[in-house]
């Protein structure tokens, strides 16, 4: 499976943006996405995740009611619209999916694949 992140960029602190992820190769193979974000000099803290085939949602605390991930399976693509945006949300944000059938991880060791990583800065 390979996992294609987009949408990152630079926007002030209150505004929006919108994280795709397409999944291509054995995408069906896969049970969930996820996103994952490192600030500089950070570890990786999980975001969001949710069930490739249901409805089933995780969250971080730091992103409840600020952020939302949705999918199309249609299209192998996960989304992460991020709103009222704070600049401690600036990080490189990756997507991840994990091909084993459970719910929705927030740990990195529960994901098999991982995109390239997109830039998102929040300024103050």
């Amino acid at each position: 499976v390979q996992l294609q992140a987009s949408g990152g960029g630079l926007v002030q602190a209150g505004g929006s943006l919108r994280l795709s992820c397409v999944a291509s190769g054995r995408a069906s193979s896969v049970y969930a996405m996820g996103w994952f974000r490192q600030a500089p000099g950070k570890d990786y803290d999980f975001v969001a995740a949710i069930m490739w085939g249901g409805d089933t949602t995780s969250y971080a605390d730091s992103v409840k009611g600020r952020f939302t991930i949705s999918r199309d399976n249609r299209r192998n693509t996960v989304s992460l619209q991020m709103n009222s945006l704070k600049p401690e949300d600036t990080a490189v944000y990756y997507c991840a999916a994990d091909k084993t059938p459970r719910a929705p991880g927030r740990a990195r060791p529960d994901y098999d694949y991982w995109g390239q990583g997109t830039q998102v800065t929040v300024s103050s």
